[in-house]
């Protein structure tokens, strides 16, 4: 069956995508949140055009071809634009064959466990101990993320000793059975990462994410070399061949792919059994409620290599308004720290015709 249409409905944070096949069966998906508009743009342009008049069940062909269709585009964009096609004919199957996208890859609907993930650096330690127990008890989670360091801060911290406090405050707030993981993002030098990793370590921290630039993963794996706990990386990239290097050179504990960053789900896939062939785990990077932490329950209810939890972003509107009113049913109630993947067909999510109503509206067609 071919591909007849691809639409997308988006605002700047956030575009969906819609595509039809010739028999008139459509299917959702979602290129990545953040400059979406730009990005939907990128589907028209650079994505469409190869994509109408294909086989919508070959996607793996088809996501495969793109890229080299449009050589001259190795770029981020590209790969968030052809997520939102690979999801889309992912639900596209699942309705067709009346299971979720997880049933489609040999995996089951159920459980996951979740770890609430804060994205703030702007918060005292105080404040974020709080609401990770106020989380805790009106939710059940049992492992938080939080940030230290600067974003790309070159050792500098958010504010003085900001780093050296919230640890052990987060650590005494939520008690020793609670799992606790950080996030550098890419703050730190190998020299002041070590310094910090062992500060984490003394606290019981198991996770230290994105420690040094992320680009450099020869500094990355110095880092993991020092420490005891997990050194992990790679949600900003989007090349398959860079996981291939990271994973073979030895550079992270745990594999961090972002669905939508990376292309969507054969992408990660791939990523994923490269990781499992050398024994490590993959634990997503999924920080929105946007449909990627969908497309990451599916993905993680799959995979045999799959790690203890999946992120789950803990903001609200005062930091991520346009994530909520996106859907019509939630598919992201957390229980007793877990979240479920259900039976429904494909993602078993629907938009909600109102935010459709309100965004901007592209389509490319077989003319």
């Amino acid at each position: 069956m071919k591909i007849k249409a691809i639409e997308t409905f988006a605002t700047r944070d956030v575009a969906f995508l819609r595509v039809t096949a010739e028999d008139g069966a459509e299917g959702w998906g979602q290129v990545s949140a953040y400059n979406a508009d730009i990005t939907a743009l990128v589907v028209h342009r650079q994505v469409a055009p190869w994509a109408l008049g294909a086989d919508a069940d070959d996607i793996a062909a088809l996501i495969d071809r793109i890229p080299e269709k449009e050589l001259k585009f190795p770029c981020s964009y590209l790969f968030r634009a052809m997520c939102g096609l690979d999801t889309a004919l992912w639900d596209l199957k699942g309705k067709r064959e009346g299971k979720p996208v997880c049933a489609l890859l040999g995996g089951t609907p159920g459980k996951l466990r979740a770890y609430a993930s804060s994205m703030k650096r702007d918060i005292t330690p105080d404040d974020e101990a709080a609401r990770f127990v106020r989380l805790r008890d009106a939710h059940g989670f049992d492992a938080f993320k939080f940030r230290v360091g600067a974003e790309f801060g070159h050792d500098i911290d958010e504010w003085p000793g900001r780093s050296e406090a919230i640890v052990p405050t987060v650590r005494k707030a939520l008690g020793a059975g609670a799992t606790l993981l950080v996030d550098g993002n890419s703050g730190f030098s190998p020299a002041r990462a070590i310094e910090v990793g062992r500060m984490l370590e003394d606290n019981g921290v198991v996770h230290f994410e994105e420690p040094c630039p992320w680009w450099e993963l020869e500094q990355t794996r110095e880092v993991r070399e020092a420490l005891s706990l997990d050194v992990t990386g790679g949600e900003q990239d989007n090349m398959i061949p860079t996981f291939r290097h990271m994973i073979e050179m030895g550079a992270v504990d745990v594999v961090q792919p972002d669905v939508c960053y990376l292309g969507g789900m054969v992408r990660t896939l791939r990523v994923a059994g490269m990781a499992a062939a050398a024994g490590l785990p993959i634990t997503p990077h999924a920080a929105n409620l946007s449909m990627v932490t969908l497309f990451t329950m599916h993905l993680l209810r799959t995979i045999p290599n799959a790690g203890p939890y999946l992120e789950f972003s803990i903001e609200e509107a005062d930091y991520y308004p346009w994530q909520y009113g996106l859907f019509r049913n939630d598919p992201y109630r957390v229980e007793d720290g877990r979240v479920t993947v259900t039976d429904a067909p494909g993602w078993g999510v629907e938009i909600e015709p109102a935010w459709l109503e309100r965004s901007t509206y592209q389509k490319s067609e077989v003319s």
